[in-house]
């Protein structure tokens, strides 16, 4: 078998995600040990096959969320998303009714309003920045208005975010202190607004999670800066990077962008294929809270396991040519969003959104045409994308 990177290296994603190794792993070792100091710990383990992520993501209690959900995390992040059952349905119950499906659909022609508005001020010029002028201010403005944070604000989250999630990448400045002096920052900022919010609250996701309780009590204020956090960072991130591989995707597969212009019905299945195809999450990590089994590899309490999304959605066993990117394709039940507990919240939001700047970017930019070098992030995290150059003809 092909020698197996270190994943929890960024540059073992230097051009995108490994395929072929994983698609090795998949076949001969579908859970891997892979040795290294990792954590004070003697290794990890990689799993790769879509039905095993499927069960694991199911089993909460067995495999804990607790401890960290990704290579660089700690116990000492406190935010849902590092907690398991009951804590974790607690407090995902302070913000659901935010996300469901009824009330992200109530928000479409609003968010339409948004991408119009943004498209309007490029097409005139004819080229852009497509990731900093259009892919990543639709759901910054987005998840700004749904917390309650001004729109002012937008571009302090956008680095903010950069800062955190890019923090292997030097051009962010490639170091934990500097991606927690980010959040220390935007802490600052978001409980200035916070105490507004308690003394006037409002119908916004802010003043829902501080005035919300958990089990009789309020959240303490590092509780909701670190919720804060997930819903801001998590929020735009993720979307961004959806619409900027999407539209990738698409000049490479310059057959699917017509038939999209030709039938802009097809968008809904085409996003989902994005998703399967070019996952914008790598991995997530869970902690064996006992000892255990997985496809036949005994598991001891304690150890770090590494669900990789990227390879369940091109497993064999599950998709028919799972190396083609397929616009039409059937029953695509991709785990981009993840499964089980911990399934993403803004599912909804993240659909439509990416629908939206599709239909609009389709009718009013045509010729598209990248013109220079498509930067990636530097993460083992997040497929990310920094600068999109791109020339088009605008329609007004």
């Amino acid at each position: 078998m092909t020698i197996v990177p270190d994943v929890s290296n960024p540059d073992a994603f230097e051009h995108g995600f490994p395929h072929e190794v994983f698609a090795e792993l998949r076949r001969d070792a579908p859970v891997y040990w892979h040795e290294g100091d990792y954590q004070g710990g003697p290794g990890y383990w990689i799993v790769s096959r879509y039905e095993t992520i499927k069960a694991i993501s199911r089993q909460p209690m067995r495999f804990s969320s607790a401890s960290g959900i990704a290579f660089e995390d700690n116990e000492n992040f406190v935010s849902m998303i590092g907690m398991d059952p009951p804590d974790h349905r607690r407090y995902r119950a302070l913000v659901a009714a935010g996300f469901t499906p009824r009330k992200i659909a109530e928000q479409e022609a609003h968010h339409r309003e948004i991408v119009r508005d943004i498209l309007d001020a490029v097409v005139e010029r004819g080229e852009c920045d497509f990731v900093t002028d259009v892919s990543a201010p639709l759901p910054l403005r987005v998840i700004a208005e749904l917390l309650g944070v001004p729109q002012e604000a937008c571009d302090d989250i956008f680095e903010w975010s950069n800062r955190m999630i890019g923090n292997q990448d030097p051009e962010y400045g490639s170091t934990l202190e500097q991606a927690s002096a980010a959040a220390q920052e935007m802490f600052v900022y978001v409980n200035g607004l916070a105490e507004d919010r308690l003394a006037n609250p409002k119908d916004d996701l802010m003043s829902a999670i501080l005035h919300g309780e958990v089990d009789g009590h309020r959240l303490t204020v590092f509780e909701f800066d670190t919720f804060f956090l997930l819903l801001s960072v998590a929020g735009n991130e993720t979307t961004r990077n959806l619409i900027s591989h999407g539209l990738l995707l698409l000049l490479e597969h310059p057959e699917a962008l017509a038939r999209l212009r030709a039938n802009p019905k097809l968008i809904p299945g085409a996003i989902e294929e994005m998703l399967r195809f070019r996952s914008p999450v790598y991995s997530m990590r869970r902690t064996a809270a006992e000892d255990t089994e997985l496809e036949g590899k005994k598991i001891r309490r304690g150890d770090k396991i590494m669900m990789y999304y990227p390879s369940a959605n091109r497993d064999e066993s599950v998709f028919e040519n799972p190396d083609v990117f397929d616009i039409e394709r059937r029953h695509n039940h991709h785990l981009a969003f993840g499964v089980g507990e911990h399934f993403c919240l803004g599912t909804h939001l993240a659909r439509i959104e990416t629908r939206v700047m599709f239909e609009e970017m389709l009718r009013r930019m045509d010729d598209l045409e990248v013109t220079g070098p498509v930067d990636l992030l530097r993460s083992n995290l997040i497929d990310g994308v920094k600068r999109i150059p791109l020339r088009f003809t605008g329609v007004a």
